[in-house]
């Protein structure tokens, strides 16, 4: 079995709601970066969120899937342009992730928009990021095909 490990660091001082900390990526790929409880609930300022990180994830990583997706099936895309928009929100079970909406707009030559939506459904269903948020957080996607 094939396996590799990706690692984050995060550093926090204090309360929650006064507090702040730091958060780095081992790939170094992106400066160490500020992380609040306000940059969760109310205002970014500068700084970035777990749910912002998870958006990242899940845009890229659908991003990845779809383009294999629509390969396989012969119609590899010229561009795909994906944005995933996580929803924190507080129920009556406390704050947590609720959804993860994902939109992209592709360029695939020879492909129309019903067969464009059907494989981006399969990729969101399909992708690992999808399938680690799936029975634990409402997941959808909106697929537009866009003349190249």
């Amino acid at each position: 079995m094939n396996s590799t490990d990706s690692r984050a660091q995060a550093t926090w001082s204090g309360s929650l709601t006064q507090g702040g900390g730091t958060l780095r990526l081992d790939s170094g790929v992106a400066p160490e970066v500020p992380i609040s409880w306000a940059s969760r609930t109310a205002r970014s300022a500068g700084k970035t969120s777990p749910e912002e990180l998870l958006a990242a994830a899940h845009a890229s990583c659908f991003a990845m899937a779809f383009s294999a997706d629509l390969s396989d099936g012969g119609t590899p895309p010229s561009r795909l342009d994906v944005t995933a928009t996580v929803t924190f929100a507080q129920s009556d079970a406390g704050w947590g992730v609720a959804s993860s909406r994902l939109e992209v707009r592709g360029v695939v030559p020879g492909i129309d928009q019903e067969a464009f939506a059907a494989v981006a459904t399969a990729a969101k269903d399909g992708c690992p990021i999808s399938r680690a948020l799936k029975g634990n957080v409402e997941l959808s996607v909106a697929a537009t095909l866009e003349q190249g």
